[in-house]
């Protein structure tokens, strides 16, 4: 079995931005990759996609209920613009509806900004797991703000011991390692906006990152393994990866951010077959990665 922590279907796809796919699309490309339920996060936030309702995402779901498991989300600006919002009742009417987590939460705010702390707050209260997605820029992007380090996603780890957050994207993949620049954390827009440049980092991981470092600090950080960025690198150093599966096996979750029709994600499931064949993992740690520790979370029965 395979379970997908992290995609997105949109009922009715527009060519705005992305081309994400519709949801029997989506099941068309499961079937053709070996995976057999994926978690559905809604898009509410504008920097970057046409924002979407929880209530499509809970559609969907309802419509195929063996494949796909809701999550909820809200841009922390909503209701009041202000960190007093009462942002816990919107996530308690979807808990009641049956949503599994919150996000993906990608405004392009600092992650200590009063109303992103006031959204990670009402995740906690109601007891649903956030996944984030992350900048290394305030302007001309999308995600939450981070500085080098990860800082601000260690406080707000400090802050919510009891809120399981989930790690994604390049700006958190990116500190696997050491960073030898702060500019390889992430990409950017080229300047007509149509297009993304950059260079994250790449070779052996001669010193351990901040990641690693957070994760044995704090129970409460989870790893979403999806888009592919933790693929790339993760491929750096495979004899790395072998003891960073073995440790953190309980806390990482295989995905795929499966956004743009065009993307062919045979290479990312197979990246994890081959750590399997190739012995750089056991198959019970590949059977938590994939499916196991999905399960647990979202407390789905075999």
């Amino acid at each position: 079995m395979i379970i997908d922590i992290h995609s997105h279907a949109y009922k009715y796809p527009n060519e705005f931005g992305t081309r994400f796919l519709s949801p029997e699309e989506l099941i068309e490309r499961y079937d053709m990759l070996g995976i057999d339920k994926a978690v559905l996060l809604p898009v509410v936030s504008p920097e970057i996609y046409l924002p979407q309702s929880v209530d499509e995402i809970l559609e969907i779901c309802k419509t195929y209920p063996d494949r796909f498991i809701p999550y909820c989300n809200v841009d922390p600006r909503a209701l009041t613009n202000s960190n007093t919002a009462p942002l816990y009742k919107v996530l308690e009417y979807y808990k009641n509806k049956g949503c599994k987590g919150v996000g993906e939460v990608m405004p392009n705010m600092p992650l200590m900004h009063p109303m992103v702390q006031n959204l990670f707050a009402a995740a906690e209260a109601v007891e649903l797991p956030i996944v984030y997605d992350g900048s290394d820029q305030l302007t001309g992007d999308f995600g939450l703000y981070d500085d080098p380090g990860l800082p601000q996603l260690e406080h707000t780890l400090q802050r919510f011991p009891k809120l399981k957050i989930f790690g994604h994207g390049p700006v958190f993949w990116s500190e696997l390692g050491k960073l030898k620049t702060p500019g390889s954390r992430g990409y950017i827009f080229n300047i007509k906006g149509d297009d993304q440049v950059g260079k994250l980092p790449d070779g052996k991981i001669e010193e351990e990152g901040t990641v690693p470092i957070l994760l044995r600090r704090y129970e409460n950080l989870y790893c979403d393994l999806s888009d592919g960025t933790p693929t790339a690198m993760l491929r750096r150093d495979l004899e790395y990866t072998a003891k960073f599966f073995k440790e953190f096996q309980d806390r990482l979750y295989f995905g795929t951010d499966f956004c743009n029709i065009k993307s062919d994600l045979r290479p990312m499931v197979n990246f994890y077959k081959e750590l399997l064949e190739k012995g750089y993992i056991t198959q019970e740690i590949y059977d938590k990665v994939m499916y196991k520790n999905a399960m647990k979370l979202l407390d789905i029965k075999e």
